[in-house]
Order: structure tokens, then C-alpha cells, then sequence
């Protein structure tokens, strides 16, 4: 299944959440039709208008939104009061400004990990999950990102390490998270530039050839930064925290879609995740890796809201 036409919102604003932020949201789609909201990754990443295309919108009332410091949110690129418990916080004082009784969750790498987060802490409100390229930012699964994507891709890797001086290449990530926050542009700008492209170039079966695109845009330093942020603190989140929490979703419908070669979040995780999860059923892409936009994954995607029509009500 293809991507459905391009289509514009019928509401959009600024919502203040406290300490400072404010988030951009959106709404397009069917006003009277189930909710979906779009749970973007990162993070940091925001959100585009492309994202709404995966769903039906004669059916579904899509929201998307740009979590804290990324995307149209200010102040951009902030990491005060930005964790997860923060953005779980935000999700609800976003769902109570829309007037939004209940949600299916749609998130994809980091957007799994916080759709997991938000589920938990608020089941109740959610009628179902698709989730893409599972995360659950434990320990080893970061440090699968800053040591052993450099397996696969070790041209990347190479440049990922070059960056910082041989003495702090023990600590990539804190290496990284000293020039990301540091604050003359000409320290942080050229780590923001070799972390996103490093992550660009693990993220496709097959990578782009041409450029990183808004390489030297505001929107990369939001994505370096914010993601080196949560790594730093391990997500925010207690030590095995989302699968020791499942029971509180295990009700809830869900389909999984994964690429058999997403080199960023292997498969084994959401095979752990699905295998704990009565109500889940895991799609294993064969020709797929980690970006949603890959023709494979993306056709996954569709076909996975489409399924979930028939569970979540009219």
C-alpha cells in the first residue's frame, strides 16, 4: 500500500506546557473520525507533513505534534525540562486541549519508546498501538547505537569517532554531549552535522547517496542534541521500565512492523516486546531497515492502520 495523497491540516497551534515550552500540534483528517496521534522519534526529530500520509483521512483525526525542542516547539533545542515524564506530561495536557477522549498511539524508534511510556501511565486513554522499529532505550540497546551500528556501516562509524579527540573516544557520548551544549555554533553545529549523518547512514537498507539535506538547519542541532540528551540519562526511564511495565497494556491491539535489517533498532526487540504482548502482532519487513519512509516500511505502515480500523471502532 502506497502513502495516501498530501493533505493540510483543518486546525493547528501553539500549546504552552509549562517551564518554559511551547508545542506545535496539528489536526487534519475526519473531525468526527477516531484519533491517531503521530508519536514522532528522535528525539528531537519533529514532525512533517508527509507523516500525515499514513493515514485514511476520511476516517482517522490525525494529530501530530512536535515534542519538546524540535520541529516548530520553542524554544528549539532545548533540553530544560525535557524528559520523558515531561513529554508523557505534555501528551495529556495536549489530549485535554483537543478534547480528545481516547487515541491510538502511531510511533516509530524513539516514538515507540515514548507511545510505550505514555501508554502505561495512561492505558485507559489509548485504543491500540502501531509501532515501527521498537526502542526500549535500555542500556545496551544505546550502546548498540554509538558502538556497534560501526558493524554494518564502519565507514560511518569512523567518521561518528574521527570527530572527537583520540583520548575522549573511551566516552563517545560524553564526548558528544559536552560539544552538542556547548555554546559557540562552531562547536556544536559540526558535532550536530557528524551525529545526524551518522544516524542518516545506518538508517536505510540502502543508503542515500546524495546529502543529509538540513544539515546546517536548526533542526539538526535539535536532534543531536536532545537525543544525546536521553541517552546521557538513559531515557529517563527505570532500569527495564516499559517491558516490566506491558501489563498495563497486554489488553490493548497492536501491530509491530520491524525491518528484517533496521541496523538502528535490530529486530530482537521487537520480537522481545511482541513476545510479551498478547495483544500484538509483529510484521517483520524482509527488504526493510529502519526509516518509515522506505518504500517496504512505509507500505507496512499503511496496510498496519488500515488493519487497525476494525479494532478501534468507528
Amino acid at each position: 500500500m502506497e502513502l495516501y495523497p498530501p493533505f493540510e491540516p483543518h486546525a493547528f497551534g501553539m500549546l504552552p506546557v509549562g517551564d518554559g515550552h511551547e508545542l506545535y500540534w496539528e489536526v487534519s483528517g475526519n473531525p468526527a473520525g477516531p484519533v491517531v496521534v503521530f508519536v514522532h522519534g528522535g528525539p528531537g526529530a519533529g514532525t512533517a507533513p508527509s507523516y500525515r500520509r499514513f493515514f485514511d483521512p476520511e476516517f482517522w483525526r490525525i494529530v501530530l505534534f512536535d515534542q519538546r525542542g524540535c520541529g516548530r516547539s520553542e524554544p528549539m533545542a532545548s533540553t530544560e525540562a525535557n524528559t520523558t515524564a515531561h513529554l508523557v506530561g505534555d501528551m495529556e495536557t495536549l489530549r485535554h486541549h483537543l478534547g480528545i477522549e481516547r487515541w491510538m498511539l502511531f510511533g516509530g524508534s524513539w516514538g515507540s519508546t515514548l507511545a510505550l511510556a505514555y501508554g502505561q501511565a495512561h492505558p485507559q486513554r489509548c485504543t491500540g498501538f502501531v509501532l515501527r522499529g521498537v526502542f526500549l532505550f535500555r542500556p545496551h540497546e544505546v550502546e548498540w547505537f554509538l558502538t556497534g551500528m560501526g558493524h554494518f556501516f564502519p565507514e560511518a562509524w569512523r567518521r561518528f569517532m574521527a570527530a572527537m579527540p583520540v583520548p575522549e573516544r573511551a566516552d563517545p557520548l560524553g564526548a558528544y554531549v559536552r560539544r552538542l551544549n556547548h555554546a559557540d555554533p562552531a562547536v556544536h553545529m559540526p558535532a550536530a552535522r557528524v551525529w545526524c549523518g551518522y544516524e542518516e547512514a545506518c538508517a536505510r537498507l540502502l543508503p542515500r547517496v546524495e546529502g543529509n539535506g538540513d544539515s546546517d538547519g536548526p533542526g539538526v542541532l535539535a536532534m543531536a542534541r536532545i537525543e544525546a540528551h536521553y541517552m546521557a540519562h538513559d531515557g529517563f526511564l527505570a532500569p527495564n521500565q516499559l517491558l516490566a511495565g506491558m501489563a498495563a497494556v497486554d489488553h490493548l491491539p497492536a501491530v509491530i512492523v520491524q525491518g528484517r535489517y533496521d541496523v538502528i533498532c535490530p529486530p530482537a526487540t521487537a520480537e522481545e516486546l511482541a513476545r510479551s504482548w498478547s495483544g500484538a502482532v509483529l510484521q517483520i519487513v524482509p527488504d526493510g531497515g529502519h526509516s518509515a519512509m522506505e518504500p517496504p516500511i512505509r507500505a507496512a505502515l499503511v496496510a498496519a492502520t488500515e488493519r487497525m480500523k476494525g479494532l478501534v471502532g468507528g
